[in-house]
């Protein structure tokens, strides 16, 4: 029975991710030219930004769109905007969100960032690096656990 409680305490959600992190999100407007979210990115040191439509969320925009979107097709950045390269279905989570729920997500969705949203409010945003940063942590922790119970040291 205590070994079912260890475990359940030990699976994280997005609002630990966030405590540890920060709440940070790096943002621009819909009407931003791709230039200037690739600028805010490199001066940030990010790898996607959270567009908004008048503060609210609404896409999201990466390396990865800019690769595909403007580097590749010859586009230029800036003269294109960044709702013609977003991803506008914004996969998002709750701060109450496991992270294997979120890494299953991720794998899934084949993205690598995930916007926290609560009650419609951005609140922060954890990429997949975050995840198994976590996962592997919590990995740690339950090995030292158990070969803690195997020596006798349990209590």
């Amino acid at each position: 029975m205590e070994r079912e409680g260890a475990e359940a305490k030990l699976m994280s959600k997005v609002i630990d991710l966030l405590r540890a992190k920060g709440r940070t999100v790096h943002t621009i407007g819909k009407t931003a030219t791709v230039f200037e979210a690739i600028s805010k990115m490199v001066a940030k040191n990010v790898g996607a930004l959270v567009v908004l439509d008048e503060g609210t969320p609404c896409g999201l925009i990466t390396e990865r769109d800019y690769l595909r979107r403007i580097a590749v097709e010859g586009r230029s950045s800036k003269t294109t905007f960044v709702t013609e390269i977003m991803s506008p279905n914004l996969v998002y989570v709750d701060p109450d969100t496991g992270v294997d729920e979120c890494m299953s997500l991720m794998t899934h969705r084949r993205i690598r960032h995930l916007p926290v949203l609560e009650s419609g409010h951005l609140v922060g945003i954890i990429s997949i690096g975050d995840a198994v940063k976590s996962m592997a942590r919590e990995s740690a922790t339950q090995v030292d656990e158990l070969i803690g119970y195997v020596q006798g040291r349990h209590g």
